[in-house]
Formats: structure tokens, sequence, C-alpha cells
């Protein structure tokens, strides 16, 4: 990932569940993203826990994981409604830039609500320029294996 402060950016469902996805990742490497998110969910404070908010969680020095909240629910395969919303995500997006900008950092994250959220690169991608590249954070986006997807 280079030099110099850096955000993991994810998405996250507004129910709690963490358990598939990119997540395991993050779980296997930090277990305090999991905590952080699981405690919010059951104790919102100051923060709300609702979609388009965003709950940073440091793992190391300079290095941060952003938790945030872009898809409603959970999908099933017997459901055929996409649990990302769209809005939530760009809303979301724009409190990482300010925090990016704020903290000197760069963004690295996976195609974000392209995965098990249901969302389409097409939509997500130019959010990403939008809200991100646009306002001068550097941003780097991976490709998982499919057994992250």
């Amino acid at each position: 990932m280079g030099p110099g402060a850096k955000v993991i950016v994810h998405c996250c469902n507004d129910v709690g569940g963490w358990g598939k996805g990119f997540v395991l990742a993050l779980s296997r490497r930090w277990s305090e993203p999991e905590r952080a998110y699981v405690a919010w969910y059951r104790r919102p404070t100051d923060q709300p826990f609702a979609l388009g908010e965003v709950q940073f969680v440091p793992v190391a020095p300079g290095l941060v994981v952003a938790n945030l909240i872009g898809q409603h629910g959970i999908a099933t395969r017997q459901q055929r409604i996409v649990p990302v919303r769209y809005d939530a995500l760009r809303t979301g997006l724009q409190r990482v830039a300010e925090f990016a900008l704020e903290n000197h950092a760069s963004v690295h994250m996976p195609r974000i609500g392209c995965g098990l959220a249901g969302g389409t690169w097409d939509e997500v991608e130019p959010m990403i320029e939008d809200e991100l590249c646009a306002r001068g954070v550097e941003v780097h986006v991976y490709d998982l294996p499919e057994s992250l997807n």
C-alpha cells in the first residue's frame, strides 16, 4: 500500500450483520473493526448507526478502517432486492473524503457495494471519482478473489 496514512473503506449493512465477504479478511487481520461495528450497532451514541454514516476505526499507526453503512439489510438468494443504497454510499464517501483530506491519507478499498451488496461498478465508480478523486484524494481500488465476494 506504500508510505503515508491510509484508510481502508468497506461497505457494511445497517442490521449489524458481520460475517461474509470482505469483512472476513478484515477480521482475520484485525479484530477492532468488527468489535467497533458490533458495539456501534448495539449502542449508538453521539453518532447514529444509520445509512450513510461512517465509523473510523484505527487498527495500526497510520492505518484506519472505515466501516461505511451503505447497505440496507442483507440479501438472500430468494430475494431479488439489491441491498446497496447508492445515496448512502455517496454520503459515506463524502465523509471518507473529509477524513482522508484532514489526515492526509490515501484511500484503499475493494469495489465497495458491488459484492454481496449487489451494486454495479458502473454506478459506484463515478461516485468514487466525484467524491474522492475530484477532491484530490488518492484512491486505490482492488479486485477481490471470488471467495470474498
